[in-house]
């Protein structure tokens, strides 16, 4: 029988927070009858976000064809979705249980290029364009194809969305850590990224790329177009590729903000140098398809020859799944006014949104009306980064970088942990996440419904004062 010891190590140095032990014991409760509210993860129809009508009409139709037989059924769907989904068949009549072309499915792949192109302004090639499942799979693919040598690594925000230090561990490349400006909403800020990158250099890391992830994971925050701009050229200046993870595009709350996508400010830049790869999913937006896995990499500024290396890479795959590819072409390609389907289809979707943009205010207003805690009330994404306070152990100030951080990790990791098992809320140790050192978090999702999120911020009050206190009277 296999050992632990047997395992590859560098699986068993990976760690992904959001479904780590705290999640497990979440579990354990519930199982056990107690009401769990999961904040740990944005899986947004699992906390009661309804799926929208057009997808799951469309996705019915082309999972099973028999029913474009039927005129009597055909009754319940509007008259556009039907003519779609026989469009769908005839242009990939294999169906959604046959392998497509290993980059995706053409037609599909031309709309995700036209919907960049409505998008930003600029032109895309669909022949830059690889369907993936998942945005996942898309940045692992980019991991594992730029990690040379075990001296590689990539730059990734602190906090940062752990998929990406968990893929760097498995693959053996070095993180490169870059600490968010909490002060200032969480931006970048170039002396910090060249004081990372300064140092990774004299350790002997080789920093390769950049992740950013717009809108922030767990952050909440929007970058702004200069900021995008600082970032590119900091890329180019010290020949770095750019991850730029984008799955929260549509997910903006601050009407004073916009969504600026790193290819629309690089073509602004006329930047022609730097290799960026994009990413975009399905998960979240106000569709909230987790599970059909459905997402796209998009690259741009690299030569014909590395490109097929990439394509090379996902033909080890085989392709994305096609239901998943299907739903990336509904994102990209949704009904358009005068279509039957599209009145509710805006319906559903604003209402998505607005609940969203409620939802974030009624978490952020609660949390900062807290003693000891405080968050910058998300104007993106579907998290809160919380920072609270808590009395510090006697000898604290005596401990080592290395003891000061395991004691910081055990601190919000027991915090998380004994919130769960009082209220039955479950969040992240932000520790999972990275953090400044000196600091606690822990980040929460505002996706369960309103008056969830109101109980949630009350629970969240009686449950701090109570635990201060008795850390207060150790």
């Amino acid at each position: 029988m296999l050992s632990r010891n047997a395992l590859n190590p560098r699986l068993l140095t990976a760690e992904y927070a959001v479904r780590g032990p705290i999640v497990l014991r979440a579990q354990q409760l519930e199982e056990q009858g107690r009401k769990i509210t999961y904040c740990n993860i944005g899986n947004p129809q699992a906390l009661k976000q309804k799926p929208l009508t057009f997808l799951r009409q469309l996705l019915s139709l082309v999972e099973y064809p028999e029913l474009l037989k039927h005129p009597e059924t055909l009754k319940l769907y509007p008259r556009d979705i039907v003519i779609r989904a026989a469009a769908i068949l005839e242009r990939h009549p294999h169906g959604t249980g046959a392998y497509s072309q290993s980059p995706g499915i053409p037609f599909i792949r031309q709309a995700v290029a036209d919907f960049i192109a409505r998008r930003d302004g600029i032109p895309a090639d669909r022949d830059h364009v690889i369907l993936t499942d998942g945005a996942s799979k898309g940045a692992q693919a980019v991991l594992t194809a730029l990690l040379r040598s075990p001296s590689d690594g990539f730059m990734i925000p602190i906090p940062q969305y752990p998929l990406y230090s968990a893929s760097l561990s498995l693959y053996g490349g070095k993180q490169v850590g870059y600490y968010l400006d909490e002060k200032s909403g969480w931006q970048l800020n170039e002396e910090t990224l060249t004081g990372s990158l300064v140092k990774a250099r004299g350790n002997g890391v080789t920093p390769v790329g950049i992740v950013v992830i717009n809108p922030g994971n767990p952050t909440g925050a929007v970058l702004s177009s200069e900021n995008i701009r600082m970032v590119v050229e900091f890329a180019r200046k010290h020949g770095l590729a750019i991850i730029a993870d984008e799955v929260y595009q549509e997910n903006v709350y601050d009407p004073a903000l916009s969504f600026q996508s790193f290819a629309r400010v690089m073509w602004s830049m006329k930047e022609r140098d730097v290799s960026l790869f994009s990413l975009h999913s399905v998960s979240k937006g106000f569709l909230g398809e987790c599970g059909h896995r459905g997402g796209y990499l998009e690259l741009r500024n690299l030569p014909d020859d590395v490109l097929s290396e990439f394509v090379k890479l996902q033909s080890i795959s085989l392709c994305a799944n096609i239901v998943g590819q299907i739903a990336t072409y509904m994102m990209v390609a949704p009904p358009s006014p005068g279509d039957e389907s599209y009145l509710l289809y805006q319906r559903e979707r604003d209402g998505v949104l607005a609940d969203l943009k409620a939802k974030a205010e009624i978490l952020g207003n609660g949390i900062n009306a807290i003693d000891g805690m405080s968050v910058e009330i998300p104007r993106g994404a579907m998290y809160a980064f919380v920072r609270f306070e808590l009395p510090e152990r006697e000898d604290a100030a005596s401990l080592t970088v290395e003891q000061r951080a395991g004691y910081e990790e055990e601190r919000d990791t027991d915090y998380c942990l004994a919130l769960l098992e009082e209220t039955g809320i479950c969040v992240v140790p932000g520790s999972g996440f990275g953090q400044l050192p000196g600091t606690l978090h822990f980040r929460t999702t505002f996706l369960p419904p309103k008056d969830e999120i109101e109980q949630l911020t009350v629970k969240l009050k009686k449950f701090h004062k109570r635990y201060v206190r008795e850390l207060t009277e150790a």
